[in-house]
């Protein structure tokens, strides 16, 4: 059995401590998932895992309902976290990376039981006329994408082919945000206005940081999404929200207080660590 420190500092450390301290700021957690189906990932501690089984999706999903949670789009999020005004409901963003077709068969449903509304970030070019496939799953067709979008699912771009851009050339980062992005709006007749960063966000670098913030608006995106943990207040970057990740390992103790924001911690040395590891480059250097 893996050791989870991130559960336990979480549930008997930070939870208890979170109950005499709270800095007021309105915070809208933003879950991260990806495939929505039976997947063995024994093999992957479960902090990485990205694997949701169809159970435990829609018991997180009846959890949000009874928690009173409504769900809201991305660039909602971000207009409500600027305002900073009362909320008279509690909002959460509901993601999808990587535009799997589990989604449909597997996630959608739930989603529809409660009400909810979330986005997908499509890496273009595995969306098809025909169903490709992407990491060995299977992805959305452009039919189903219309259909998903038709039942008011919000769709954003997650890059062309979902490569690491941290180390690309400014030229190759332009072509993959640009060209995703007019891809999906000439084919669902709409304006992306969001994008999620694949793989692991270099926080740390803040040169890149400035480089990516200015193509991305060059681009015309007003929001965004990284896979830096915790949840975005009203000083958040809008083009790189922090997220929740989520998976199978997500019982009702845990995701609740990811969403009360006992989680957050994580985000000190998630940052210190890759802090560390840009000065190891520098030094290589």
């Amino acid at each position: 059995m893996d050791l989870r420190i991130d559960r336990l500092a979480t549930l008997y450390i930070v939870q208890r401590l979170r109950r005499y301290a709270s800095n007021g700021k309105l915070s809208i957690p933003i879950l991260m998932y990806h495939s929505v189906a039976e997947e063995d990932e024994t093999a992957t501690h479960p902090y990485y895992r990205t694997a949701t089984s169809p159970p435990m999706f829609g018991a997180q999903m009846a959890a949000l309902a009874q928690a009173g949670y409504a769900a809201i789009t991305l660039p909602q999020a971000v207009s409500r976290l600027r305002e900073a005004a009362p909320q008279s409901r509690k909002n959460v963003v509901i993601t999808f990376d990587d535009g799997y077709r589990n989604f449909h068969a597997s996630a959608f449903p739930f989603l529809q039981q409660h009400g909810f509304t979330a986005t997908m970030f499509l890496p273009t070019a595995y969306i098809g006329e025909s169903n490709l496939t992407f990491n060995g799953r299977e992805c959305l067709s452009w039919g189903e994408v219309r259909e998903l979008q038709k039942q008011g699912i919000d769709f954003g771009s997650h890059t062309v082919t979902h490569p690491k851009l941290y180390g690309l050339d400014p030229r190759e980062i332009r072509r993959e945000i640009m060209d995703s992005k007019q891809s999906i709006e000439q084919k669902l007749g709409v304006l992306v206005e969001s994008f999620a960063y694949p793989y692991a966000f270099p926080e740390a670098d803040s040169r890149f940081r400035q480089q990516l913030r200015n193509l991305l608006r060059e681009a015309g995106y007003s929001s965004g999404v990284c896979t830096a943990v915790g949840r975005p207040d009203g000083a958040a970057d809008p083009l790189f929200l922090k997220r929740l990740p989520i998976n199978s390992c997500d019982d009702r103790s845990l995701f609740a207080a990811k969403l009360a924001g006992s989680y957050d911690w994580i985000a000190k040395p998630q940052y210190l660590v890759k802090m560390a590891k840009q000065w190891a480059k520098s030094v290589k250097a």
